[in-house]
């Protein structure tokens, strides 16, 4: 079986500060990753890259074999015109700290907005599939609610819904409980739980550690700018290798 996620020497840097500096890594379809380290390491940014959200300096991202926001033309790789851009995006849904609901529309139109405007579905088949997410994220009362009517558990289930709702081939999980008041976030994370049981290739920034241990496949464990190590969630976490990990783990574990 070949890499969903094939990701390889990628570095990125914002002015002089180099924030990504040279990652390999391979995500096979149907696998569930999370990607732990410090503030600063590098994780939102390399997530961010696989979906063009922000552009490589060097390497390759290549999501089932095609290469994301780029073309090769020669021997050099050209960015992609936004429109191309956008259409490779379509095939990743991404959840963020922040919800990023649209406050104008309801729940419902939130989530089949993409798939509707963007996607071109019907209007009558985006709805029938957006009840559906709705009944999975435990929501399916909420269809008619607006943003403000919701609490920001609720408003983190709609936007897993929303990002679920164009039918990804991967769904990218940026620190997706940073932002919750902590009673909060059992109830986003038991959804993402569910998910990872369904055989969703799923990449997760987090620090939430039990949710590592729990659902993940693997653990990549990132620091300055690069990956410290990887493997098991019950050797990354419960039996690191390296020093940085076990420091950094320190802080969570008891």
């Amino acid at each position: 079986m070949s890499p969903l996620v094939r990701a390889r020497n990628v570095h990125k840097a914002f002015g002089h500060l180099d924030v990504l500096k040279g990652i390999d890594l391979d995500v096979m379809p149907g696998e569930v990753v999370v990607m732990l380290g410090p503030s600063g390491s590098g994780k939102s940014t390399f997530l961010r890259c696989i979906n063009h959200l922000e552009t490589m300096d060097r390497g390759s991202i290549e999501i089932g074999g095609e290469q994301i926001g780029y073309e090769l033309r020669g021997n050099r790789l050209v960015t992609l015109a936004a429109r191309a851009a956008a259409k490779q995006r379509g095939r990743i849904g991404m959840v963020f700290q922040q919800f990023n609901l649209y406050p104008h529309m309801n729940v419902l139109q939130n989530i089949i907005e993409a798939p509707v405007g963007v996607h071109g579905e019907s209007k009558a088949e985006a709805t029938a599939y957006a009840n559906e997410l709705l009944r999975r994220v435990g929501l399916a009362d909420k269809a008619s609610a607006y943003p403000r009517q919701l609490s920001g558990g609720q408003q983190q289930r709609v936007a897993i819904a929303r990002a679920l709702a164009i039918k990804p081939q991967l769904i990218l999980f940026d620190e997706p409980t940073s932002a919750l008041d902590p009673e909060l976030v059992g109830e986003v994370l038991g959804t993402m739980r569910d998910l990872a049981g369904q055989g969703l290739t799923m990449i997760v920034v987090t620090h939430e550690i039990g949710f590592a241990r729990e659902a993940a496949d693997r653990v990549v464990f990132m620091d300055g700018g690069q990956i410290v190590e990887q493997g098991r969630p019950e050797d990354v976490i419960g039996n690191p290798s390296h020093e940085r990990t076990r420091a950094f783990l320190a802080r969570f574990i008891q």
